[in-house]
């Protein structure tokens, strides 16, 4: 159904065989998702950082904003530039490139005097981020095999939610022991040169992608890199389907702006962009970089909001988990209508609680309860499926390019609600906030039901043929 199905490339591939290469795929699989681990802890870090540096860098609800998404705008610029550059040097030295920008923006944030200073070194921070969101699926797309292909590159999704966990577990405990510092958002921040430091070491050890040695023409370089993630009967049998695949990704950068002329494909790549925002509107990434001042408000003291934050972390691993095993048992429209379901009913909660009951115990416990429920439901439909029909929609001829502006949108949706997300809560409340959310989320749940086409067990070629169709 992807561009990674080898049906139709010729005979049957011998089966994977047992050995030290899968360990040794594992291995790679382990150091790339580092890539995946900084942009979780990255776009993470920012919830449990915000509120003491609010107090030492003076900043307003509108900075605060500012400060959140100067990082989601570096992160939308680059992902729409990082693919050039992983198709000109390569996957592994983009993948070691960017764990320099990383740790660059990562020390750059620590050491910032003032907002003039932190905004740009987040936006350097942000496209890394947005570097790693294309390049890192990528890279472990090319060296997988087709029957671990899921598994493998389904590894990066875990790892993102881990790294805004890891954020929520740090911030709390940091924030907990060094509570009455000013600086200790500094500290927090600092951890973020960690992981780069491990992508980077790491990366310089691993191979490049075959698929981009083959379609440099070094066929050499490609099969020992094959023979060294497959057993020796695989890896020389792959090389043919690697060929295949080559050619097909020639004939798809062949798509781009000039192909939107024709009304089906216009139709597509629109319909793309809009499971993209659909996959923000929800207010996820809001909750995830703004999760300890919302339960701040709902009425619990600092250092308890910065604990009771971690669940929102624990429920996004836990979320994505399900959504995991449900993939292949249920529709995606079907799914995605029931966490939509799920997640209007939790912001209609959120909003209830917040205006209803008194401040106390009881509407801080209530106010935490359905916003960890509305992360699970999040995380187990809309946060996993966004991915995973983008890849299923469109034909290969324009998939590059579709997929790279979708991701785009994706990014800049994410900038704008995060970074009006303060100015809105302050302007109408958490219980306003929610409602505008519960009621955006309708018109997701109708663009899913009514717009949306069922891509799971349906080719590329009969998406093609059905859009060809009603467009005629």
């Amino acid at each position: 159904m992807t561009a990674a199905a080898p049906a139709g490339h010729g005979p049957a591939l011998p089966p994977l065989l047992p050995g030290p290469h899968l360990r040794r795929l594992d291995v790679i699989t382990v150091v790339a998702t580092f890539g995946g681990l900084l942009f979780g802890y990255d776009t993470g870090v920012i919830n449990g950082a915000l509120d003491p540096m609010v107090a030492d860098l003076g900043l307003t609800p509108a900075t605060e904003g500012l400060v959140t998404s100067s990082l989601l705008v570096g992160a939308a610029l680059g992902a729409l530039v990082t693919g050039r550059l992983a198709d000109r040097i390569g996957r592994r030295r983009t993948l070691v490139a960017l764990a320099v920008v990383f740790f660059l923006g990562a020390v750059g944030s620590v050491v910032a005097p003032s907002v003039g200073v932190m905004l740009p070194m987040r936006f350097v921070l942000g496209a890394a981020v947005g570097g790693a969101s294309v390049t890192v699926p990528v890279y472990l797309a090319e060296l997988a095999p087709t029957e671990r292909r899921g598994a493998i590159t389904g590894r990066n999704e875990i790892a993102i939610v881990i790294g805004q966990l890891a954020a929520f577990v740090i911030n709390a405990v940091i924030g907990t022991v060094w509570s009455d510092h000013p600086g200790v958002w500094r500290y927090m921040l600092a951890v973020q040169a960690v992981p780069a430091v491990a992508l980077f070491a790491g990366m310089l050890r691993m191979p490049e992608s075959p698929r981009w040695l083959l379609a440099r023409g070094r066929e050499e370089a490609a099969l020992a890199v094959l023979r060294e993630v497959r057993d020796p009967e695989r890896a020389a049998a792959e090389l043919g389907e690697v060929r295949a695949l080559v050619e097909a990704e020639r004939e798809s950068r062949r798509g781009g702006w000039a192909d939107l002329r024709l009304p089906w494909v216009r139709r597509l790549v629109l319909i793309g962009v809009g499971v993209a925002v659909v996959n923000q509107l929800g207010g996820i990434n809001a909750v995830m970089y703004y999760g300890t001042q919302l339960l701040r408000q709902s009425g619990f003291s600092g250092d308890v909001a910065l604990v009771a934050n971690v669940l929102n972390g624990v429920f996004s691993v836990l979320g994505m988990l399900i959504g995991l095993r449900l993939i292949n048992r249920v529709t995606r429209r079907r799914l995605l209508l029931v966490g939509l379901t799920g997640i209007i009913a939790s912001h209609l909660m959120i909003a209830l609680c917040s205006a209803a009951l008194p401040e106390g115990t009881t509407r801080s416990v209530a106010v935490t309860a359905f916003l960890v429920l509305f992360v699970g439901f999040n995380q187990s439909s809309v946060g996993l499926l966004c991915w995973v029909i983008l890849a299923e929609l469109f034909p290969l001829r324009v998939r590059g390019f579709a997929i790279g502006l979708s991701v785009f949108w994706n990014w800049t949706a994410n900038a704008v609600i995060s970074g009006f997300f303060p100015t809105v809560v302050a302007g109408i409340g958490v219980n306003g906030t929610f409602l505008l959310f519960a009621a955006v989320n309708v018109l997701s749940w109708l663009f899913v039901r009514f717009v949306l086409p069922e891509t799971r067990d349906r080719s590329l070629e009969q998406l093609e043929a059905d859009f060809r169709a009603s467009s005629a």
